[in-house]
C-alpha cells in the first residue's frame, strides 16, 4: 500500500470519527483508558510487568494527564484470542473507554483487529508486535510503542553473520505468530549475509519440557537462535545447560528470551547469551536512569520489554493528549496526534513513528553479563534509527508475504 493511499484511508476514517465525536464533552470528566493484559498462563509474567510499567507512569502523574484525571479499566485476556475480543468489546461498549493500551500478544492483536477498525477506538500497542498491523494491512486506529517482531531480529541476523562470522544456525522458537516472525526476520538477514539456517524447531507456547527439542539440535551448528516469550526463556536456558549444551554451542536470543523481566530468575545458564532488542535497562541517559530507579524502588526489578513497552505507550498517550489539549473526545485530532508522536523523554532515547504507525528507533545488540552480583544485558553495539523495513525498499518489502512459520517460501532447511 502506498503512503498516499494509506494517508487517504486514515484521513477518511478520521473525518468520520471527527463528525461523530462528542465535541462538547466536559474537560472535567476523567479520560477513560482501557488496558488489556494477561494475568495467567505462559505470558502472565509479561502481563504483570506491563501493568507495573503503566501503573508507575500513572503514579508519577498523580493519575492526571493534560490536566484531566485518568480512570483505568483493566481486562484480563488470559492469553486467549476469543477472550481478548470479548474483553475489548467490554471495555469499549460497557466501560466506554476512549483509548486502549494492549493487548500483549501478537495473536491477540490480530484477533481484535477487525473489531478495532469497526469500533474506531484508538489502540496503542505496548507489546503485540504482529507485523502486518503496521505493514500490509495497516489499521488506521492502531499505533505501536514497540518494534515489530522482526525489527530487532533483522539486526541480530546481520550481526551474527557479519561480525560473529557464524555460518550455520539452528533455530528453536515458540510456535505462534511472534516466534514465527522473529525467526523469519533473523533468517532473512543471516542468510543474505552468507549464513544458513540449517534447522528449525517449533515448541508449543505452554511446553513443559524442552528436553526432546534440545536432543534434536544438530551438533555441527555454530550457534542456536532461541526465540521465546514469557517465562519460556528461563526453562529453555536452564535445561540447555543441564543437558551439557551451554559449553558446546553458544546461544543467540530474541529480546524476550533474556528480557530483564526474567533475568532475575536466571543463573549462570544465561551468561554470554547475545540478543538484540529496542531496550536494555543499561541505556545510559537521564530518563532511563530515573525510570530504572523508579522500577527498582516500586517493584524491586529492572524494567524490560513489557514494562518499558507499557510505559512507552503511556508516554505516547500523554504526548498526544497534550497536543490536543486533553480533548480525547475529538477522535480525529487525537488519532492524528498519536500518529505524529515524537518523544524526547523516552527512556530509550529518540523515538518517532513512521507513516504506518511503527517506531523508528535504535536497536541494541546485548550480551548477558553479571555486574554487581546481578545479571544484566550490556550493550555490545547500537544500530541507530532502525525501521521495520530494515534496509529494504519499503514497496518491495510489502510486496512479499508477511513473515510466517513457512519462511522462506522455497524451504531450504536441511532434512
Amino acid at each position: 500500500m502506498s503512503k498516499n493511499l494509506l494517508s487517504m484511508a486514515i484521513s477518511a476514517a478520521m473525518l468520520v470519527a471527527g463528525l461523530s465525536a462528542s465535541a462538547h464533552a466536559a474537560d472535567k470528566d476523567a479520560i477513560r483508558v482501557g488496558f488489556l493484559t494477561i494475568k495467567s498462563g505462559a505470558l502472565a509474567a509479561g502481563g504483570k510487568q506491563m501493568e507495573d510499567g503503566l501503573r508507575l507512569f500513572l503514579k508519577e502523574r498523580n493519575n492526571t494527564i493534560a490536566g484531566r484525571k485518568v480512570e483505568l479499566f483493566v481486562g484480563d485476556t488470559a492469553g486467549q484470542p476469543a477472550i481478548t475480543k470479548s474483553k475489548a468489546q467490554e471495555l469499549v461498549e460497557k466501560d466506554k473507554v476512549q483509548v486502549i493500551i494492549g493487548p500483549l500478544a501478537a495473536f491477540e492483536a490480530l484477533a481484535i483487529d477487525d473489531y478495532i477498525r469497526k469500533s474506531e477506538v484508538p489502540v496503542i500497542s505496548p507489546s503485540a508486535a504482529a507485523e502486518d498491523l503496521t505493514q500490509r494491512k495497516p489499521n488506521p486506529w492502531f499505533v505501536r510503542a514497540v518494534a515489530t517482531s522482526a525489527q530487532p531480529s533483522h539486526v541480530l541476523g546481520d550481526y551474527a553473520a557479519r561480525e560473529l562470522k557464524y555460518k550455520r544456525i539452528a533455530i528453536i522458537a515458540d510456535d505462534f505468530a511472534f516466534g514465527h516472525e522473529i525467526a523469519a526476520g533473523f533468517q532473512r538477514t543471516f542468510e543474505e549475509n552468507g549464513g544458513k539456517v540449517v534447522q528449525k524447531l517449533w515448541s508449543p507456547l505452554n511446553v513443559a519440557d524442552y528436553g526432546t527439542y534440545i536432543g534434536q539440535i544438530k551438533p555441527n551448528v555454530d550457534a542456536v537462535f532461541a526465540a521465546f516469550a514469557g517465562g519460556n526463556g528461563i526453562k529453555f536456558l536452564k535445561q540447555y545447560k543441564e543437558y551439557g549444551m551451554k559449553e558446546k554451542i553458544p546461544v543467540l536470543g530474541a529480546m524476550t528470551t533474556v528480557d530483564e523481566g526474567i533475568l532475575k530468575s536466571m543463573g549462570d545458564e544465561a551468561l554470554g547469551v547475545i540478543s538484540s532488542g529496542w531496550y536494555t535497562a543499561g541505556i545510559n541517559n537521564p530518563d532511563n536512569k530515573r525510570f530504572v530507579q523508579s522500577m527498582n524502588r516500586d517493584y524491586q526489578q529492572d524494567p524490560g520489554y513489557y514494562s518499558m513497552g507499557a510505559y512507552g505507550a503511556a508516554l505516547m498517550l500523554e504526548q498526544a493528549l497534550k497536543e490536543v489539549k486533553g480533548k480525547i473526545e475529538d477522535k480525529a485530532a487525537f488519532m492524528a496526534a498519536l500518529r505524529s508522536v515524537q518523544l524526547n523523554n523516552d527512556p530509550r532515547g529518540k523515538f518517532s513513528l513512521d507513516a504506518l504507525g511503527n517506531p523508528v528507533m535504535d536497536i541494541y545488540v546485548r550480551k548477558v553479563e553479571r555486574k554487581d552480583g546481578k545479571l544484566v544485558n550490556s550493550v555490545v553495539k547500537t544500530y541507530p534509527n532502525v525501521t521495520q523495513f530494515w534496509t529494504y525498499n519499503t514497496r518491495e518489502f510489502l510486496a512479499k508475504p508477511v513473515y510466517s512459520r513457512d519462511y522462506p517460501p522455497a524451504n531450504n532447511i536441511e532434512k
